[in-house]
């Protein structure tokens, strides 16, 4: 997932704060014995179990049960969060992963298409076309976040306690935290 739409996901916006993008951070990975496919009719890919083949992706830390609450509501009932090794690059090739320095292998979650091979394309899902052509749609207000909104609206369901994007706490601590990281960069 590309961090901006992770972002708007998980903050509400695809250019959060200083404040909220300290708390995430981004390693490129792969994900090997899976391909990622486009899903026939939209943006999106799907990742499916497919051996001799890897998926480069991204490798985040720092989400919270709140985010994985709202990335679950997103990614919808077509996939199942499932973990799974990857390994993080210390050396990233090219798109087609020639000079690739694989380092330590970890075990994390991600999200794999349940909803059958009989609605994806044949051919491999590209992420930089999806970055050229599609992105924008995806980074600005979409109702493809529609159903993460108001989940969160309506159910009061923020598990992170007030901690979340329209939380009590998240307020208070984004008018002061924001402030004391812009004076310890300067």
């Amino acid at each position: 997932m590309a961090p901006q739409v992770l972002y708007r996901v998980c903050y509400g916006t695809s250019t959060p704060t200083l404040f909220q993008k300290s708390f995430l951070s981004f390693r490129p990975a792969l994900l090997h014995q899976h391909r990622r496919h486009k899903v026939l009719h939209h943006d999106y890919p799907a990742v499916i179990l497919q051996r001799s083949s890897s998926v480069r992706g991204t490798y985040v830390r720092g989400l919270t049960d709140g985010d994985i609450y709202r990335l679950d509501i997103f990614e919808g009932n077509e996939y199942e969060r499932r973990r799974v090794n990857i390994k993080i690059l210390d050396v990233e090739g090219n798109e087609a992963g020639e000079g690739n320095v694989q380092e330590e292998e970890v075990e994390v979650e991600t999200y794999i298409w349940v909803a059958g091979e009989e609605k994806l394309e044949g051919g491999e899902w590209d992420f930089a076309e999806f970055r050229r052509a599609k992105m924008h749609n995806w980074i600005v207000s979409s109702d493809q976040y529609q159903e993460v909104d108001e989940a969160v609206r309506t159910h009061g369901n923020d598990p992170t306690g007030g901690r979340g994007l329209s939380g009590s706490i998240t307020d208070k601590l984004m008018s002061t935290k924001e402030e004391e990281v812009l004076k310890s960069a300067v």
